[in-house]
């Protein structure tokens, strides 16, 4: 596996690989890797000839009060991850390397839309460094499929929005949530949940089967499995940000039409923001 940190030299390689008629698949991270990520990778090798993972910690997407500073950081380990897995190449480049300029007069993508709402609306600007990060990362590692984890739900729309709109030749791959077995959805914030936590947090993906079960069965009085689920959530200790059924695709509210949807939720377990989705098909 090459270890690559230089703009430079990550361009020269993949000039190589394209003269060599080789295809590539991307996976774009921010580290403290775990099984989530993994799978991630697993999914690209099986779609390209090279896979690129990427690691950095991208300060355009955090807000204020959020956890940039702390945010944890296992280079070591991830490589170590990454190597076992069989990944061409890793890209850890600094801050200085993807905003020379400082974030005050970098140029920035916006995603309307698909990005308003849900953690869009409780983060503001997130979705903004999202799309612009990944933006550059798409056009210095040039790849054929990226894959991204459907646990972030509205990130993976945004996503597919602004290549589908920019006309960028890449195929956004949406791949399965991994969870641990309790059903918690795997997220490297998990690491700041005790045990006793852990349990409470599980709550989340039982209420969120419920609401799809729901739905599945042809229950559509969606104002009142929004109220019934964020009243679960908070006797199980939690505190919701939002729990929504909305549209798969366009994530606007659901309508009694609809046939396709996707239930989102957010909720805080002391100070760690849990976010968590499952998708609907009738």
């Amino acid at each position: 596996m090459q270890s690559i940190t230089e703009i430079k030299s990550l361009r020269s390689q993949i000039k190589a690989w394209r003269q060599q008629g080789h295809s590539i698949a991307f996976v774009p991270t921010m580290g403290n890797l775990h099984q989530g990520h993994f799978s991630l990778v697993e999914k690209a090798k099986t779609l390209a000839d090279k896979v690129v993972v990427s690691i950095f910690v991208n300060p355009m997407q955090f807000g204020k009060n959020e956890d940039l500073d702390s945010y944890p950081r296992t280079l070591v380990q991830d490589k170590q991850g990454l190597a076992e897995l069989g990944t061409d190449i890793v890209f850890t480049p600094s801050v200085e390397t993807i905003y020379p300029n400082g974030l005050a007069t970098q140029s920035f993508v916006d995603v309307p839309g698909v990005s308003e709402g849900y953690c869009g609306g409780a983060r503001e600007g997130h979705f903004r460094g999202v799309a612009t990060v990944v933006t550059k990362l798409f056009n210095l590692v040039q790849p054929d499929f990226a894959c991204f984890g459907e646990k972030d739900y509205q990130q993976l729309q945004v996503i597919k929005t602004m290549v589908h709109d920019l006309s960028m030749p890449i195929e956004i791959i949406g791949v399965p949530t991994q969870r641990e077995v309790t059903g918690l959805a795997m997220s490297s914030r998990n690491g700041y949940l005790s045990e006793q936590e852990k349990d409470v947090a599980k709550v989340l993906y039982k209420v969120l089967s419920q609401t799809a079960a729901a739905l599945k069965s042809g229950v559509r009085q969606f104002d009142n499995l929004e109220s019934e689920a964020k009243s679960e959530l908070e006797q199980a200790g939690l505190k919701p940000d939002y729990f929504s059924i909305a549209h798969r695709d366009t994530l606007k509210p659901a309508q009694q039409s609809d046939e396709h949807f996707v239930v989102l939720a957010a909720a805080f377990l002391g100070s760690v923001r849990l976010i968590d989705n499952i998708q609907v098909v009738n």
